[in-house]
């Protein structure tokens, strides 16, 4: 309550004194201009929807087309011969590799996260068009050093995209409304999925180039409409919070550490899941709709949340959504069935982007003057986890084990994972809860 106390005062000062900081970044003034005082203290909604919009869009491309379109066209390119089980493993886990290179690297443009934005967009598009020529290249290493780069920039893009929208959207007093951003994750997979569900009898090739142009079209309108916000009144309160905001890492260490875990526990049906799909129904149009559904849930989660749960602290929906994800991994191993499969699809894809959400969010409030290191931070704790995935199933080998395979013993520790690290989240909450209730 001090702290509220600070605020308030503060508050009461800058409006007595009318006094305001002025920001300009990259030397371009505001497309909506701001007249007078009031009108600087509550941003223009057009400022605000061109950052929400710029993040969905680049979100969509970043993660939807250089993270995750090989998902659903892995057992596409697979069926057309252009791509074998073991290389199309290698391609994923050369992404897999790149995203974590990106996230130990992505603090690089802590200082201008909107150019590393727009070039990590630019880089998408490039890797995504060069992969639709890539199955004409002999051997895995043309392909794999296309996926390995475009797994760089889409974490670059994601923690650039966290990071500068967070931002200008707590400048304007509208902080709230980055929780809107990350449901372009979702639409970008889901486009990535119904793009490979409807054009699944076209050959692979096919779909990468049309992605390639989608992200490419993407990037340009991302461009354009980053350049308008850029001057804006920052808030004293802004200002005062690089003073409380933590300096000591270890109170960072255990978010740090679950948003691996959270890595690690959803890697296996965000790669495997068409693949398991294929198995039980060889039908592209079957077996396809697994990854739209994925995406379309994920979209529909963060808006719900966005929408419904805007004030509930970011550790228990983290919690809940950590805990629901552990549901939605142990589902296959218990039936093994395509309603199973889309059941899973729609308990992680609905609960990952919230999870990914929160957790962000949770680093701007550690580190509201500078979050960019530590969201760099816990990406790469997050692509640690990835990588952990694939590695654990090839340590466990072929051939079933007490019932189950290297998927199913990688799929139960996952669970069991996300269980332990969601209990200690919604545990770790209840103090800030009952603060806020009883606020």
């Amino acid at each position: 309550m001090k702290v509220v106390q600070v605020h308030r005062s503060h508050k009461e000062n800058d409006r007595s004194q009318k006094f305001i900081f002025e920001e300009q970044v990259d030397g371009v003034s505001s497309a909506c201009p701001m007249s007078n005082l009031s009108s600087s203290r509550t941003a223009p909604d057009c400022s605000i929807w061109l950052i929400v919009s710029s993040g969905v869009v680049a979100l969509a491309i970043a993660m939807g087309v250089g993270r995750f379109s090989f998902t659903p066209l892995m057992p596409l390119m697979m069926r057309d011969g252009t791509l074998s089980a073991t290389a199309g493993a290698e391609w994923a886990a050369a992404n897999y590799g790149g995203y974590f290179v990106g996230a130990l690297t992505a603090s690089w443009f802590s200082e201008n996260p909107r150019r590393g934005l727009l070039l990590s967009l630019v880089g998408v598009a490039l890797t995504t068009l060069a992969t639709a020529a890539a199955s004409a290249v002999p051997g895995v290493f043309a392909g794999a050093l296309l996926r390995a780069a475009a797994g760089v920039f889409s974490a670059w893009a994601l923690v650039c995209a966290s990071g500068w929208c967070l931002a200008e959207l707590s400048k304007r007093q509208a902080l709230q409304s980055g929780a809107w951003i990350y449901t372009g994750v979702g639409l970008g997979i889901a486009l990535a999925g119904m793009l490979a569900w409807l054009g699944g009898r076209q050959q692979a090739d096919w779909l990468w180039l049309e992605l390639g142009l989608f992200a490419g079209a993407g990037a340009l309108l991302v461009w354009a409409q980053s350049a308008g916000p850029s001057t804006v009144a920052v808030r004293v309160e802004e200002r005062e919070a690089t003073a409380i905001a933590p300096s000591s890492r270890g109170g960072q260490l255990p978010l740090v550490l679950c948003y691996g875990t959270f890595g690690f526990g959803y890697i296996v049906p965000a790669t495997f899941l068409p693949a398991m799909a294929r198995e039980l129904a060889p039908d592209p149009l079957v077996f396809g709709l697994t990854w739209p559904l994925f995406g379309l849930a994920a979209a529909l989660s963060v808006a719900a949340v966005a929408r419904w749960l805007p004030a509930w602290p970011r550790k228990r929906i983290w919690a809940l959504a950590q805990g629901i994800m552990a549901l939605g991994t142990a589902l296959p191993l218990a039936v093994q069935a395509l309603w199973a499969m889309a059941a899973s699809a729609v308990l992680v894809g609905g609960t990952f982007m919230v999870a990914t959400m929160a957790g962000l969010q949770l680093a701007r409030e550690a580190r509201p003057d500078n979050p960019t290191p530590l969201l760099a931070r816990m990406t790469a704790a997050f692509a640690a986890g990835q990588i952990a995935g694939p590695l654990v199933v090839r340590a466990i080998g072929p051939g079933p084990r007490a019932g189950w395979d290297a998927l199913g013993w990688t799929g139960a520790a996952a669970t069991l994972l996300l269980a332990l690290t969601a209990l200690w989240l919604w545990r770790d909450a209840e103090p800030s809860f009952k603060s806020l209730r009883q606020a």
